[in-house]
């Protein structure tokens, strides 16, 4: 049967990775979690004081990383792993989300997740999402799907995700770090998050998620019935 990759990028807390997950389910895909996988490098860098100003110490430090998802048969999704420790909810702190950004800036941390991704992909058959994914990863990729939504509606959703773990949280908070995380993941020098020339442009801020789901779906059907 024909196999296909799927890029889907976009802004924080666009529910990239709801529908990512939710289509890769129905296509019964691999679903790769790419801000899993630098958020982990974050956590990593966090946990051993590693400056990003010392390039030498950030190249010392992918060297002993290693990455892997582990399918959670309790939660029916893959758990993140780093160095054979599951860190699942370690990476989805405030913490760290305040400095994923500037670490998945970093060229060399681009490199070495990139080059992780592209040979997660090389049997196709996956759905994949992040912030240049169907830019720099997967190029070649024969649907890419751009998801955006309103600013309010994105800080509103992250931060019923938040409240339930950090009760103290504010929605302020929340508003000011998708704003910092959006200016870093658009401006920095080595792949921007951007919109692929070829990529399709899902504004899902009134959708439901069975809704967004139900587009996917006929958007891949589509390319793998022609």
């Amino acid at each position: 049967m024909k196999k296909i990759i799927i890029t889907i990028d976009g802004f924080s807390s666009c529910g990239k990775s709801t529908l990512a997950k939710a289509l890769a389910k129905e296509l019964n895909y691999i679903f790769i979690d790419s801000g899993a996988m630098y958020r982990a490098v974050t956590l990593y860098f966090i946990e051993n004081n590693i400056s990003l100003d010392n390039s030498n110490a950030v190249k010392e430090a992918l060297q002993n990383i290693h990455l892997a998802f582990q399918f959670n048969q309790e939660k029916g999704k893959s758990d993140m792993l780093l160095n054979n420790r599951n860190v699942e909810e370690a990476i989805r702190s405030m913490e760290i989300s305040n400095k994923v950004s500037e670490v998945a800036a970093h060229p060399l941390v681009r490199d070495f997740a990139v080059a992780q991704q592209q040979q997660m992909g090389l049997e196709k058959g996956i759905v994949m999402d992040g912030r240049d994914i169907g830019t720099t990863v997967f190029p070649q990729a024969e649907l890419k799907i751009f998801v955006t939504a309103d600013p309010q509606i994105r800080t509103e959703r992250r931060y019923k995700e938040l409240i339930e773990k950090n009760p103290t949280i504010t929605l302020e908070e929340v508003r000011k770090n998708l704003e910092t995380r959006d200016h870093i993941d658009s401006t920095r020098e080595f792949s921007p998050l951007r919109k692929a020339n070829d990529a399709i442009e899902l504004n899902n801020s009134h959708l439901t998620r069975e809704e967004q789901l139900q587009w996917a779906i006929d958007m891949a059907h589509k390319i793998l019935n022609s």
